[in-house]
């Protein structure tokens, strides 16, 4: 009778400092252990006292000793460990690829503290375009729905405003939504453009007190205005936001980008899987891709639905959209 051969077994303790209580590690209720368990399921995780033991294969100890030091990095910092963080700490860890950045570097990097809560990153993809916005001029930020594309380069545009690197933010999004169209909306014009601006205008109110944005807007610090109104200007010592840059069309582009002026940066946000131009239109941000890449000081940064940081059913959505559509493009019609 053979014998199946035993797998090597290794074992690896982690006693937590005094000073953080194990609360902070563990998670309320353990809830953060149990998410460390469910990860690895085939290691036997032990907390007594302040030391966590595991045992297990090697390379998922060696997985499991090294979550806990990031997250005790993290902790340190004062940042908080939550049941996302560390799902996402071991899917960094897992991946070969991820190249130098750690899931302490990536989940500690402050962009802008306001109104008692704190904006970081979240993902390794997340960072990588937060530090694109800081090295370049122009940086396209292109994904799915919840990717964060819009709010972080928000965040980066009011941390460069209250920094001075800039004298004004300008925000911008072409008017043309899913089937509705201007002409068709009661009011004023800027009545009838404000339900395209309305996202900007809530992730503005996370980031800066409410009642100094009627100020700023009057003085034209801020600027949350309809692609249109861009033409024919120069933008100046501005941080420049074009966002639903899928819904451009390849006019609108070049139109948008031969605006920047000196000491200026523009992000562009979009989502090429949601384009919203009429029939026959070609996305502006679908082409620009094929015109500036490898252009020096232009960036790409593609996020994908292991970015979503909204609700985790919205990144299943967007992997079933994406099967969906993939399936639907290889069928002959």
């Amino acid at each position: 009778m053979t014998q199946t051969p035993t797998r090597p077994q290794a074992t690896a303790r982690f006693t937590v400092p005094a000073k953080h209580p194990m609360v902070t590690v563990l998670g309320s209720g353990d809830s953060l252990l149990r998410v460390i368990e469910k990860a690895f399921p085939s290691t036997d995780i032990h907390v007594r006292g302040n030391e966590v033991s595991a045992t297990g294969e090697p390379r998922e100890v060696a997985l499991v000793q090294r979550l806990f030091d990031e997250m005790m990095l993290v902790l340190r910092t004062g940042a908080p460990m939550t049941e996302d963080a560390v799902e996402r700490s071991i899917a960094m860890l897992r991946d070969e690829e991820q190249g130098a950045e750690t899931p302490a570097e990536v989940l500690t990097q402050n962009i802008l503290s306001s109104r008692g809560r704190t904006i970081r990153p979240k993902t390794l993809n997340q960072k990588r375009y937060v530090d694109a916005i800081d090295k370049h001029t122009v940086v396209f930020g292109i994904g799915p729905a919840g990717t964060g594309k819009t709010y972080l380069a928000m965040a980066k545009a009011v941390q460069a405003l209250q920094s001075k690197q800039v004298n004004r933010i300008i925000l911008t999004r072409p008017a043309v939504e899913a089937g509705e169209r201007l002409g068709f909306l009661p009011g004023t014009l800027y009545e009838k453009i404000d339900p395209y601006l309305r996202p900007l205008y809530d992730a503005l109110h996370d980031m800066l007190d409410p009642d100094s944005i009627p100020r700023l807007m009057a003085a034209g610090t801020i600027e949350v205005a309809p692609l249109a109104y861009m033409r024919g200007r120069t933008l100046n010592d501005a941080f420049i936001i074009l966002d639903e840059a899928q819904n451009t069309s390849p006019e609108q582009m070049k139109m948008f980008l031969t605006r920047l002026g000196f000491d200026s940066k523009i992000v562009i946000t979009g989502d090429i899987t949601q384009v919203d131009l009429p029939g026959g239109t070609k996305s502006g941000l679908r082409q620009v891709r094929e015109i500036l890449e490898g252009v020096e000081d232009v960036h790409f940064s593609l996020l994908t639905s292991n970015d979503v940081v909204r609700h985790k059913l919205v990144g299943r959505i967007v992997d079933a959209y994406e099967q969906y559509d993939s399936r639907n493009e290889s069928t002959p019609r």
